[in-house]
């Protein structure tokens, strides 16, 4: 197995989390890095179902809040749906990525994550008033 570093970031370069992902195979597309991304996700949650959810994408019946998303229902989070909203932002540019040091533009794009590979994911935020 190899070890993937994902960070989340702002736009200026702040890193908001880090995490360390185990990866089979050394090349994949994005599609497959944001999915097994999520599920990790999810699945670090689901084993502990606490009050906030710190991920990628917003569950269903949560609000975003400084320390991530507050969930409204003590719940289990279904990963497909997120996976699902995961894989929309990205196309509906609610994120961007970049994997050693290069955006990634599409999904089906392959991209190496082997041994020393690191993945920002850079959240947009929306202005408000926009």
């Amino acid at each position: 197995m190899r070890i993937l570093i994902i960070q989340d970031e702002t736009i200026s370069g702040n890193i908001l989390q880090k995490i360390e992902l185990e990866v089979a195979s050394e090349i994949d597309t994005l599609k497959d890095l944001i999915e097994k991304r999520v599920r990790y996700e999810v699945e670090m949650y689901n084993q502990k179902v606490t009050e906030f959810f710190n991920g990628l994408v917003q569950p269903t019946e949560s609000e975003r809040t400084l320390n991530g998303y507050k969930m409204k229902k003590n719940k289990a989070i279904d990963p497909e749906q997120q996976v699902y909203k995961a894989l929309e932002g990205f196309q509906k540019n609610g994120f961007f990525v970049i994997v050693n040091d290069r955006q990634v533009e599409t999904l089906d794009e392959q991209i190496w994550i082997g041994n020393g590979a690191t993945a920002s994911f850079v959240k947009l935020t929306q202005l408000v008033g926009g």
